[in-house]
């Protein structure tokens, strides 16, 4: 006899043909997922509940306590800017010791450069006076011709004044312009040596002394009673020198 079949209750055929249509929970077909677009790894309940948006919670939960500290991680590891004060000091001192000996170098160099300096100043002024006295050497050897011109011509002068007032029998029988002519050349004479020897330039006769060559020019050589051989008895032409320097050596007459 065939049992009556209740809407509730549904048949075990119905059912057996229900659980085997259905895979099971984690077994879904990969092709069938693929093409729905579903991660195979996902389960049924995490996908069910990824369809409503329930996912994007748990997920923000999970990144938010990644990210959380460690409590005690700060303590447990050093910080990485942490330096040894030894190596620190050490550094310090290397580092003074490098700036000292640049700066040693720099007062080195500046030394040199002051000595250097000096060294030039001191060759600029010799160098400088040298100059001015080979100018000053140049111009009195031009002038010298002239000055003994102006001794020969006072000397001549004189000369006539004596003679014409021996001529008239009385030296003061000189014409008054004859001694007013002699008196100026005297004059001039005078200034132009002053001159001279302000610039530095003196001239010397050297009657008396013993022959130099170097300062004196023998012009002949005489022998002379009371004089000792190679003593200057006469002198043609003064000398005149600047300082040590020789301008023109002095003409003279030699004992023999």
């Amino acid at each position: 006899m065939t049992t009556p079949w209740s809407p509730q209750e549904p048949s075990a055929a119905a059912a057996g043909e229900s659980d085997r249509d259905l895979p099971a929970e984690g077994q879904f077909d990969e092709g069938a997922q693929d093409a729905a677009g579903v991660d195979p790894t996902v389960s049924r309940e995490e996908a069910r509940h990824g369809a409503t948006g329930a996912t994007a919670p748990a997920a923000y939960g999970r990144a938010v306590h990644d990210a959380a500290p460690v409590p005690g991680a700060a303590d447990a590891e050093p910080a990485a800017d942490t330096v040894d004060p030894a190596l620190q000091v050490q550094a310090d001192v290397e580092e003074l010791a490098a700036r000292a000996e640049l700066a040693d170098e720099y007062l080195l160099i500046a030394q040199r450069t002051q000595a250097d300096f000096e060294n030039y100043r001191k060759r600029a002024a010799r160098d400088a006076a040298i100059a001015q006295e080979r100018g000053i050497a140049k111009l009195a050897k031009e002038l010298l011709p002239a000055i003994d011109n102006l001794e020969r011509a006072v000397q001549a002068a004189l000369a006539y004044a004596g003679a014409d007032a021996g001529a008239k029998g009385s030296p003061d029988a000189a014409p008054a312009g004859d001694g007013q002519i002699v008196d100026g050349l005297k004059l001039v004479h005078a200034e132009v040596l002053a001159a001279l020897g302000r610039a530095g330039i003196e001239p010397f006769s050297p009657i008396g002394e013993q022959f130099n060559p170097q300062h004196h020019e023998a012009v002949a050589q005489n022998r002379v009673e009371g004089a000792a051989p190679g003593t200057v008895i006469e002198v043609y032409q003064q000398g005149y020198r600047l300082g040590e320097t020789i301008l023109r050596p002095a003409r003279v007459l030699v004992a023999a």
